[in-house]
């Protein structure tokens, strides 16, 4: 028996666990992992999401070990098409930092366990969900077929179990999901060239090459294909790169490849009963401009007072409502963003090309403009 059942022990589940045990509620956080994945995935952390995590107190060790981006480039054909700054966008944060989701991970569980060494319960997967009046039930599969399985009964249960999430499925939560004629290879180098920590977009005809910094000296290239899972290994992607920017990455210092082709999913509802999605569970967003992560701890940071009015037993209905609402908004406005920096990373014939790059040019270069796309892209 414990308040509230977190499934999910990624980078939302964790956050919510930490805002709700410093609110002195009993959690529960189920992870089916049992272990952290060591897949850089997500990196970019924006400025109202570190505001977020500043309630949990680890926004500090976040900004020491990651990269603050300050700022950006756009170039094309070895020539610059504009730039954009990040220092206006957040008073304490004015940039995109940037850090590994395993680091981030690593950085909130061990918050997690400052506040409660027992919270996080890994190698648990829930295999079914049960409301009984007041409650709501989780049941733990057995770890190994014929084992016994086991029970966690809660006051609420908070589906934070990615794009896929199980607990959705067995919520009967349908989803409305968009995919899109994009795919992309990514892949983490040795940091090299003269780009220091800027972001760095490359509008190429044959499509899109962004490039980020990471931690130790490495940088993060994302390259645009034609088709889905390309099969290019460390070598080839090193290859396209030089193709399309002139860089070209060491294949002998790759640490993780990857193949994605984005989608999107909203879930029609974020509530049933005692139970509520957060994060990807209640809206995947394409990773470009890495917006996923950083809704899903936004999602967190306005339901946890809403759960722990809940548990002091004060109605809360049109708060759940209100909140479905606005974060459902927001996830709308998401994905309408990240579909935009799809469009725009598109090949393009070398007229269109320059048409395009002219345009984006004299917008980066009007102050108000420049500042109010920076503001839309660090999601503000």
């Amino acid at each position: 028996m414990t308040e509230v059942i977190i499934v999910g022990g990624g980078p939302v589940g964790l956050y919510l666990a930490g805002l709700l045990l410093q609110a002195g509620v009993e959690v529960r956080v189920l992870e089916q992992r049992l272990r952290r994945e060591r897949h850089s995935r997500a990196i970019g952390i924006h400025p109202p999401a570190l505001a977020a995590l500043d309630k949990v107190g680890v926004a500090g060790a976040l900004v020491r070990a990651g990269v603050p981006i300050r700022s950006g480039t756009a170039l094309s054909r070895g020539r610059t098409v504009g730039s954009m700054s990040f220092a206006t966008v957040s008073d304490r944060f004015p940039f995109v930092l940037s850090l590994p989701q395993f680091a981030t991970e690593s950085i909130l569980e061990q918050r997690v366990q400052e506040l409660d060494a027992s919270a996080l319960v890994r190698g648990a997967r829930v295999s079914e969900v049960m409301h009984d009046g007041g409650l709501v039930t989780a049941a733990i599969a057995a770890p190994v077929e014929g084992g016994a399985g086991r029970r966690v009964t809660a006051r609420l249960l908070i589906a934070a179990d990615g794009a896929r999430s199980p607990v959705r499925s067995l919520l009967n939560i349908p989803v409305i999901t968009k995919t899109y004629p994009d795919h992309y290879i990514m892949g983490d180098f040795a940091a090299g060239g003269d780009h220091g920590q800027q972001a760095v977009l490359y509008l190429e005809t044959g499509g899109i090459v962004e490039s980020f910094p990471l931690p130790g000296g490495l940088r993060r290239w994302v390259v645009r294909t034609g088709r889905p899972d390309p099969g290019v290994d460390a070598a080839g992607l090193s290859r396209l790169v030089h193709q399309r920017t002139g860089v070209r990455p060491d294949p002998e210092t790759n640490t993780m490849l990857s193949s994605f082709s984005p989608r999107s999913s909203l879930a029609c509802r974020l509530v049933a009963g005692r139970a509520v999605l957060v994060g990807d569970a209640a809206h995947e967003i394409s990773p470009i401009g890495g917006q996923g992560m950083n809704l899903g701890w936004l999602d967190a940071a306005e339901l946890a007072p809403i759960i722990c009015a809940a548990l002091a037993g004060r109605p809360v209905g049109s708060a759940l409502r209100a909140y479905a609402s606005r974060r459902g908004k927001a996830a709308r406005r998401a994905r309408w963003q990240a579909g935009a920096n799809m469009a725009l990373g598109r090949p393009l014939a070398p007229p269109l090309l320059g048409l395009r790059n002219a345009a984006l040019g004299t917008v980066a270069g009007l102050p108000p403009a420049n500042r109010l796309v920076a503001r839309r892209f660090t999601m503000q």
